[in-house]
């Protein structure tokens, strides 16, 4: 068993639903907020060695390109969308093919998908051992602890006055960027909408990579940034919540390196990065708040998704950041933002100072004749 799976069966009256036909849309129109904390607790992540299926993957990705009705990216640098294609599906080939897909395009959205939570965490293992989230929503039932739950009520006061005096932009991130091994991809499905509202943004850390001038470059690789699980043990002792496994902080590359494209990327963001190692606090500050900005403000390497019901994106936390977009909340509108997430888990973070650029890798695939097919850019 992977080190991050942990074989526990919850002894607790809160998981009374099976898996096995676990139908999370239907169970939240029936029954409005149905998430749950029980308090079963996990030991410390062990490292383990993660081999990324996009090592495996047909590099003209023909399983999937050739099979879908149609294939488009949203915008240059970031974003693919595809039709005709059910992830519950999938081929082991498609599998390993989307994992290049993902690496390359940072972000795949797929729309209309009749895959269920069993299938998604049966998908999801396929990438790497599954995280548990350390204190958010899980559904009510067993074996389902590594589904973390996504649901906001519209006009919940309570969480309106939690977040209060956040800005929007506050909320970039990438998932669980504090652990040892951070997440690899993760997997969102949406299936319950407000009336209107309710997007969410990705940028790709490729291209802010991209965007710095030389200098910039040069003076940010080999640096190091401290990554702090203090959101999550503050939101523990906010909330009451269990906290279930110990948030910790650790410490990555600010310039990290995808395994599988080989390019470099931006690897800070403003929810959970707090300094750079061997800097004052001063000197840190100022040069998170560039970057931060950097990103936050990079509307051309930015994609918005609008999302539909039943609609899945598939993203590479590894070389994007991503931010929910509040704007439907205390409107009076009402309605709920419902889906969930399952996040495989991969590498640890780190830097080669032989790698390329996004920018350089594409410019010598159009020497050596890439064909530049939707999805590959």
């Amino acid at each position: 068993m992977p080190p991050n799976v942990v074989d526990t069966e919850a002894k607790v009256e809160e998981l009374q639903y099976d898996l096995d036909s676990l139908d999370l849309k239907k169970l939240v129109r029936e029954k409005g907020f149905y998430g749950v904390h029980p308090e079963i607790f996990y030991p410390p992540l062990e490292p383990y060695e993660h081999k990324d299926p996009g090592h495996l993957a047909d590099p003209k990705l023909a399983s999937l390109l050739d099979n879908a009705e149609k294939v488009f990216d949203v915008t240059p640098n970031i974003g693919t969308e595809i039709h005709g294609i059910q992830l519950n599906e999938l081929t082991e080939q498609q599998k390993n093919d989307l994992a290049l897909l993902v690496a390359r395009r940072g972000v795949v959205f797929f729309r209309d998908q009749k895959i269920n939570p069993k299938q998604s965490l049966e998908l999801g293992r396929h990438y790497g051992p599954l995280h548990v989230h350390n204190v958010g929503a899980i559904p009510p039932a067993k074996n389902a602890h590594e589904i973390l739950t996504i649901q906001i009520e519209a006009d919940n006061e309570a969480y309106l006055k939690r977040f209060a005096g956040r800005r929007p932009a506050d909320g970039w991130h990438s998932d669980v960027s504090y652990e040892l091994q951070p997440s690899s991809l993760a997997f969102l499905k949406i299936d319950t909408l407000p009336p209107v509202g309710g997007d969410t943004l990705w940028a790709s850390g490729y291209e802010a990579y991209d965007r710095l001038s030389p200098a910039w470059q040069k003076f940010v690789e080999g640096l190091e940034a401290v990554h702090s699980g203090d959101v999550h043990r503050e939101t523990a002792r906010a909330t009451g919540y269990p906290l279930r496994r110990e948030a910790p902080d650790n410490t990555h590359p600010v310039v990290r390196v995808h395994p599988v494209t080989g390019w470099k990327a931006l690897y800070v963001q403003r929810n959970f990065t707090r300094r750079i190692v061997g800097f004052t606090k001063r000197e840190s500050d100022a040069v998170l708040e560039f970057l931060y900005n950097h990103i936050e403000t990079g509307i051309d390497f930015q994609v918005r998704f609008r999302w539909t019901e039943d609609a899945i994106a598939v993203w590479d936390n590894r070389v994007t950041f991503h931010a929910a977009i509040p704007d439907y909340l205390g409107l009076g509108n009402g309605g709920i933002r419902h889906g969930y997430r399952v996040t495989p888990t991969g590498e640890r973070p780190y830097f080669d100072a032989k790698a390329k650029s996004r920018r350089q890798g594409l410019a010598e695939e159009k020497e050596a004749g890439a064909t530049g097919a939707p999805g590959t850019q």
